[in-house]
């Protein structure tokens, strides 16, 4: 047993010495110290031994294991060592290469439009909403006195989930107005920001997904006068205190009465021209009073309270914001374009 050992002993750390990769040296490990390992075998034979020679062997079989692990140890730090010194010596930055520039992004033209709305309303006492993009033709529609058989619920209008026409992707924000007369105590001032979803033919002015900010105020005593003044002064904190409107009256389903409010073409001056399809003016947003129904619909005394709402495509805002003249450049995401901001 004892040449046994030392045969052990020679061949391991020789073999320990000369590994070169983690593979091998885990199969040395499992050769020599495993449970079914050389070692462990030359062990298993000590019940044949005398009580007088176990002691001995026993030792000697102790400083064989010791060894052993000591050369195995070794040769796994030797390995760490030289992976290390390898991936330092791949990943070696050369300090005196001049570095790449980098790039810092902008803005969106359309987000900093947005930003400005807010500040904006906020200042006045608005609380901005949020609400989601899947909505139920309840609130986008019934709430709204949009009823069956109204032209915006129409298939060729709106992007319906189901056949029942139950669930939608919404067409306007408008249901944040519905969400916030059921929620929010009185009086309400709020705008509600958000992607909306329209089946409308791509071109200069018109995209199938598109912005829009909303708003509604519900309170004792609100006027249209209240109305046109808080729009007009909005339109001039965007676009300049010299900034032209105009209302027009119009039909809403949600409002009675309904006006739209148009702003003086920036392209033009008025004159006519592609921008404004040769009229002059460029359509804002529409608004009026809400309609007591709707009122009545979310439990409000409409004797008691009354209010306005309105809504305006924000892409539409950003375009006369920057003067630009085709909304199909603000979801293109051509650097060329951005970088302009």
């Amino acid at each position: 047993m004892k040449e046994q050992l030392a045969k052990i002993r020679a061949e391991a750390l020789s073999a320990f010495e000369n590994v070169r990769d983690a593979a091998a040296l885990d199969e040395l490990r499992v050769r020599y110290l495993g449970k079914k390992g050389e070692l462990t075998a030359v062990l298993k034979q000590m019940g044949r031994l005398s009580a007088e020679e176990r002691p001995a062997m026993g030792q000697l079989a102790n400083e064989v294991r010791a060894a052993l692990e000591n050369a195995l140890d070794t040769a796994s730090k030797k390995m760490e060592e030289a992976a290390l010194s390898a991936k330092l010596k791949a990943e070696t930055v050369d300090v005196t290469i001049p570095g790449r520039q980098v790039q810092v992004g902008r803005r969106h033209p359309m987000n900093t439009a947005l930003d400005e709305m807010k500040e904006i309303f906020t200042g006045m006492g608005f609380t901005v909403l949020d609400g989601p993009e899947i909505e139920l033709s309840e609130l986008n529609f019934d709430r709204l006195n949009a009823g069956e058989g109204h032209p915006s619920r129409d298939w060729s209008d709106t992007f319906y989930f189901d056949t029942d026409e139950r669930v939608m992707l919404r067409s306007q924000t408008s249901p944040m107005q519905v969400r916030a007369m059921d929620t929010l105590p009185l009086p309400i001032r709020m705008i509600a920001p958000g992607r909306v979803y329209r089946k409308d033919e791509v071109d200069a002015t018109h995209s199938p997904m598109f912005h829009q900010v909303e708003g509604m105020v519900i309170d004792k005593g609100v006027t249209m006068a209240d109305l046109k003044g808080t729009l007009a002064t909005v339109a001039q904190r965007l676009y300049g205190p010299d900034t032209k409107t105009r209302f027009r009256p119009h039909h809403f389903p949600f409002t009675e009465p309904s006006c739209e409010m148009d702003v003086q073409c920036h392209k033009c001056g008025g004159a006519g021209c592609p921008t404004c399809k040769g009229e002059g003016w460029i359509e804002l947003l529409g608004a009026g009073m809400i309609h007591p129904r709707v009122l009545e619909m979310a439990g409000i005394d409409p004797n008691e309270w009354s209010g306005w709402a309105f809504g305006f495509g924000l892409d539409r805002l950003a375009m006369l914001r920057y003067k630009i003249d085709d909304v199909r450049l603000i979801f293109e995401n051509d650097v060329r374009f951005l970088e302009q901001f």
